[in-house]
């Protein structure tokens, strides 16, 4: 093994956090990771070590995701709630252990750092998550100090626009004994009566593309519905989630179709994030389809 795979195996989990805080979901995440350690194989007779290694690895994924972005550059800035009604977002798979672990953040800030432009995304998440200095930044970019300052306080007034107003609040919660009751409590729940009782009053689903569904009675009655799931506990960013298998009438597998984040606010469900699509099944490290007589 060469020393840049030891390297990079080394620094593999936190390169793919930091591509997820750029991109926005895992599918993309390996894809920049994967592409990062490629472009640094080539690279690798010009490392010339003034910097470290992992910080050599972070300039190289922040670069490989704005190359990625360059067509995305002139798009419309979004507007509202982009959880309700983007696709591109993701939910991360917690890990027991790890620096990935650590560095993980709320899914309400991931929302709020897609309304940046790739640049500002870019300056923000080594600035004020990863914690490095204006040169730092500049130097990962190709700019001047004056230019990366510049793009940093521009993005951090469009993450105050749309992010919990305290930074405390943007980092990873971390999960509770009582969270971890709710989701068993909520994965039982089969009949109306059940699943009324777990939810705030204002609560609501967003499961882009399709709309919102807000309020406890609209609520209760969409996770009502008469339905042949097959469900798994797991964890995303710090809460508890639900990856759900469903097998249509007459089907003979279930099907990976959504993955449930839930936000639990005074014991009670306040927001259910659904991501719809197998991909995001898979970025959980679960199979596409499952057999009835399957046992996981």
């Amino acid at each position: 093994m060469t020393w840049l795979a030891a390297a990079f195996d080394d620094h593999r989990q936190e390169l793919r956090a930091h591509c997820y805080r750029l991109a926005g979901n895992v599918a993309d995440a390996d894809e920049l990771t994967q592409e990062t350690f490629l472009r640094a194989w080539r690279a690798r007779d010009r490392f010339e070590g003034r910097a470290s290694v992992r910080t050599w690895l972070y300039r190289i994924a922040t670069n490989v995701f704005l190359d990625s972005r360059k067509a995305a550059e002139r798009r419309t800035a979004p507007v509202g709630d982009i959880l309700e009604w983007s696709t591109r977002i993701g939910p991360y798979p917690d890990v027991a252990s790890g620096v990935a672990a650590g560095e993980l953040v709320e899914l309400a800030l991931i929302a709020a750092l897609m309304h940046l432009p790739p640049r500002q995304r870019a300056a923000f998440v080594l600035r004020d998550i990863s914690g490095w200095t204006p040169a730092e930044v500049a130097d990962a970019l190709g700019v001047a100090v004056p230019a990366a300052n510049s793009l940093i306080q521009r993005a951090r007034h469009t993450v105050r626009l749309h992010a919990p107003a305290d930074p405390r609040d943007w980092r990873r919660p971390e999960l509770t004994a009582e969270d971890e009751a709710i989701l068993r409590r909520y994965a039982d729940a089969s009949d109306a009566e059940s699943i009324r009782i777990l939810l705030a009053d204002d609560v609501r689903i967003t499961m882009p593309p399709d709309p919102p569904v807000v309020g406890i009675d609209a609520v209760t009655a969409f996770l009502a519905r008469p339905l042949d799931w097959r469900t798994f506990p797991a964890r995303a960013n710090g809460r508890p989630a639900q990856v759900n298998y469903l097998r249509e009438p007459g089907g003979a597998r279930y099907e990976g179709l959504v993955v449930d984040v839930l936000r639990i606010v005074d014991g009670r469900i306040a927001e259910i994030n659904a991501f719809v699509g197998a991909a995001h099944v898979a970025a959980f490290g679960m199979p596409a389809s499952l057999d009835p007589a399957a046992h996981l």
